[in-house]
C-alpha cells in the first residue's frame, strides 16, 4: 500500500496564516503603486527613452496614423499613436508623454494609452535575439509562418490577420507562450540532461540525487529563456509553478493540490501586482485549475487515457464558457484544438530542431493548408453573470463530485450550443 505524501499545508490555519501574510504584503505593494501611480498622473508630462515592440497603420476620417506598442526605460508598457511617416517599428525612441485622470489604477498596472509627442527617433542596437528572429525568418518565405515560428520560440507579436485564424482554430495558447511550453521544455531539459547524468552518477557519485541536481540545472535553463523572452506573465506564473513544483517533489510533499496553486498565485501577486490585471495570466491559472479538477476525479482511470483524452478534450470544454467571456470568436474548426494540442507536443521541440539544423520550413506547406481551414467564424460572448456562476460551481466541485459533474454538464451543454 503507498503511503499518502503529506499536504502543503498540514492544517487550514496554517494555509490561512499564509494566505493572510501574502494577501498583506500584495496590498502594502498595492499601496506602493498606487502612490507611484497618483505621481505619475499628478504631471503634467514626462520625458522617456522607450523601445517601440509592435507598429501597425490605421486610419481615421481619411487620416493615416500608427499605433504604437512601447516599452520605457522604466518598465511601463504602454500605447500611443503616432502621424509621423517614419518606419517606427523596432525602433527606439525619446517622447514626451502626457498623462491625465482618464488613465486608471488599473490600467496603470497593466498596459495603458497616453498622448505623446515623439522627439527622436534612434535605431536599436542589434542583440543575440534579433539575429536568432532573424535566421528563424529567413527559413520561411511566407510572413505569416515567419510570425507564427517567431512567437511560439520568442514571444514575438504575431500579425493581425494569422491571430484571428489562430483563435479561430482554438489554439492561441499554443501560440502564446505558456505552462504548456513550458512544460514541454522542462520534461526535453530534464529528459536529456538525465541521459548523461545517469551513467555518471552510478559510476562516480550514487550517493546524489538526480531530481536535485538535473532539476536544478534544468530550473536554470528555464529561468534564463524566461528572461530572455522578457518575461511574459503566463509564462512566468508557470516558472513559478514548475519550480514550486520542483521544490515540493524534493521535500516530497502532496504536488497536486489546489492550495499548492492558491499559494503560487499568491506568492505571484504579491511579488508583481501587475498580474492582477493581466488576463493571459488569469487565463493560464484557470487552465490549470480545471487540469487540477479533472485529475481529482479522473485518477482511478488508466493514465494514458488522462493524458490522451481527459485532459486535452477535458480542458478544450471546460474552458469554453471562460473563453467566450472574454473572445467571441466562434468557429467549427475550433473542435480540432485538443487534437492539435496533442500533436503539438512532438511538434514543439522537433521545429526547434528543424530550425537549429536550417530546415524548419518542412512544415510550412501543412501549416499553410491548416491556416486556410480557419473559415467562418462568428461571436457569441457568454453574460458575465453567466461565467460567473460557473466559476463559483467549479469552485464548489472542488469538494463536491455531484457539482463537478454540473460543471461538466453545463460545459458540454454551451459547447452544443457553440458548434451545433
Amino acid at each position: 500500500m503507498q503511503l499518502e505524501k503529506p499536504r502543503l499545508f498540514p492544517e487550514i490555519k496554517s494555509f490561512l496564516a499564509v494566505s493572510g501574510l501574502l494577501i498583506s504584503l500584495m496590498l502594502m505593494h498595492l499601496f506602493i503603486e498606487y502612490r507611484s501611480y497618483q505621481d505619475f498622473i499628478s504631471k503634467p508630462f514626462y520625458y522617456t527613452n522607450a523601445s517601440v515592440l509592435t507598429s501597425y497603420e490605421k486610419s481615421k476620417e481619411g487620416r493615416h496614423y500608427n499605433v504604437l506598442k512601447l516599452r520605457s526605460d522604466d518598465g511601463s508598457t504602454f500605447y500611443t499613436t503616432s502621424y509621423k511617416k517614419d518606419d517606427l517599428d523596432h525602433k527606439r525612441i525619446r517622447i514626451q508623454i502626457f498623462p491625465n485622470e482618464t488613465i486608471s489604477f488599473f490600467d496603470y498596472l497593466g498596459t495603458f494609452y497616453v498622448k505623446s509627442r515623439i522627439k527622436k527617433i534612434m535605431p536599436l542596437p542589434g542583440t543575440f535575439k534579433d539575429m536568432l528572429l532573424e535566421k528563424v525568418a529567413l527559413q520561411h518565405q511566407n510572413s505569416a509562418l515567419q510570425s507564427f515560428y517567431n512567437a511560439i520560440f520568442f514571444a514575438s507579436p504575431i500579425e493581425k490577420d494569422l491571430r484571428q485564424k489562430i483563435s479561430m482554430l482554438g489554439v492561441s495558447h499554443l501560440v502564446a507562450l505558456s505552462g504548456f511550453h513550458l512544460g514541454i521544455l522542462w520534461g526535453l531539459v530534464y529528459g536529456l540532461l538525465l541521459l548523461v547524468y545517469r551513467p555518471l552518477q552510478q559510476k562516480y557519485f550514487p550517493y546524489r540525487h538526480a531530481l536535485f541536481d538535473v532539476g536544478m540545472i534544468a530550473m536554470l535553463f528555464l529561468g534564463l529563456y524566461l528572461w530572455f523572452v522578457d518575461f511574459p506573465p503566463s509564462l512566468l506564473r508557470s516558472y513559478a509553478m514548475v519550480f514550486a513544483g520542483w521544490a515540493v517533489l524534493l521535500l516530497g510533499i502532496e504536488l497536486l493540490s489546489f492550495t499548492f496553486l492558491t499559494t503560487i498565485v499568491l506568492i505571484l501577486t504579491a511579488l508583481f501586482p501587475s498580474l492582477l490585471v493581466s488576463l493571459g495570466f488569469w487565463l493560464s491559472v484557470t487552465g490549470v485549475f480545471y487540469i487540477f479538477l479533472l485529475l481529482q476525479y479522473t485518477k482511478v482511470f488508466n493514465k494514458w487515457l488522462i493524458t490522451l483524452v481527459f485532459i486535452p478534450f477535458g480542458i478544450f470544454i471546460l474552458m469554453l464558457p471562460i473563453i467566450h467571456t472574454v473572445f467571441g470568436t466562434t468557429s467549427i474548426s475550433q473542435l480540432l484544438s485538443p487534437l492539435l494540442s496533442l500533436l503539438f507536443i512532438p511538434f514543439y521541440p522537433l521545429v526547434m530542431l528543424l530550425h537549429l539544423v536550417g530546415s524548419g520550413d518542412v512544415f510550412d506547406t501543412g501549416l499553410q493548408w491548416l491556416f486556410a481551414l480557419a473559415q467562418g467564424n462568428e461571436d457569441k460572448f457568454l453574460p458575465l453573470w453567466a461565467m460567473s456562476g460557473y466559476i463559483v460551481l467549479s469552485i464548489g466541485a472542488i469538494w463536491q463530485r455531484k457539482l463537478f459533474y454540473v460543471v461538466v454538464g453545463l460545459a458540454f451543454g454551451y459547447a452544443g450550443y457553440l458548434f451545433l
